[in-house]
């Protein structure tokens, strides 16, 4: 429960009481690389704590080609019930790329805690303004920076995900074909 703590403490420094009620709503899973934590069009009423390993958000295209949306690696909490679904149902699909181990809480024993504790609630209220952060600057970054300085940025966000990742993936993310992404790391800068 440490790495927990450590998120935790990372987004909004909570006291040692605040953390404690969210580690005993909180259980400890682990699944496999290429396995589903989250499906489209499924019942998911849970937040997550990405404690170990690798993780993506993903739709398919019109074509049936996965595009992926998100990398989130560990230490980081994946994004909010709240973002992610429509009704309690998922609008989107999340997969462990390499095994991976996740703290997982129901979203509305979460929303109780935040409605009793100030502390909680701001620290809810972090993660809500970076996961929005991300996606806003995601959206900028494809619509005003060139497919290289895509790629020199993922680097820097998500160093050594190019050794495991499948390279279709990567690509996807940053908006290019495979073939790009081929391209560029063939001209490595």
């Amino acid at each position: 429960m440490q790495e927990l703590k450590g998120i935790i403490q990372a987004i909004y420094p909570l006291d040692n009481e605040s953390i404690q009620e969210i580690l005993q709503i909180t259980t400890i899973k682990e699944l496999n690389g290429g396995e589903l934590l989250i499906e489209l069009g499924k019942r998911n009423q849970s937040e997550y704590f990405l404690l170990k390993g690798i993780c993506r958000s993903y739709l398919l295209s019109p074509d049936g080609e996965e595009v992926t949306i998100s990398f989130f690696n560990e230490g980081t909490v994946l994004s909010p019930y709240v973002t992610r679904t429509s009704d309690g149902i998922s609008i989107i699909n999340f997969q462990a790329l390499t095994n991976i181990v996740i703290g997982e809480m129901d979203s509305f024993e979460f929303l109780e805690l935040m409605v009793q504790n100030a502390e909680t609630r701001e620290f809810g209220n972090s993660v809500l303004r970076l996961e929005l952060q991300k996606k806003v600057q995601k959206e900028v970054n494809i619509a005003t920076l060139t497919a290289k300085e895509r790629l020199e940025i993922f680097r820097e966000d998500y160093p050594g995900f190019e050794n495991l990742v499948p390279h279709l993936t990567i690509s996807s993310y940053l908006g290019i074909t495979n073939v790009s992404l081929s391209r560029l790391r063939k001209n490595k800068s």
